[in-house]
């Protein structure tokens, strides 16, 4: 067996186990990435309670340091910006449309993930 062959093979291993952290994590993830969806949502009807504002904040500050791992980049970037945009203490109506076009665009990359 050559070099390109061991490497190969060792980059399939790698794939087959991050697929498998990813089934296992993937519950986890659809909770977080819901949770953002319903603070997004609770900001378009007025200001966020601060408990919310703070489970999201959170939900987008785990999720942005998990996606990448699992080759997910641009849904690392997307929580990343939840996460700054949740960081402000007052949250409502103005920011609400981009919190869930944001958030609606990390569901989609999350369900799409192959």
């Amino acid at each position: 067996m050559g070099t390109a062959d061991l490497n190969q093979e060792r980059e399939d291993a790698v794939a087959r186990a991050l697929d498998a952290m990813w089934h296992k994590f993937l519950p986890d993830i659809r909770h977080r990435a819901e949770v953002l969806a319903l603070a997004a949502q609770a900001a378009g009807a007025g200001p966020l309670r601060e408990e919310q504002r703070i489970s999201a904040h959170a939900a987008a500050h785990k999720l942005a340091g998990s996606l990448g791992t699992f080759g997910l980049n641009r849904g690392t970037e997307l929580a990343r910006e939840l996460e700054i945009r949740l960081s402000g203490s007052r949250i409502g109506p103005s920011q609400a449309p981009d919190l869930e076009r944001s958030a609606t665009e990390l569901r989609a990359i999350i369900e799409n993930r192959k």
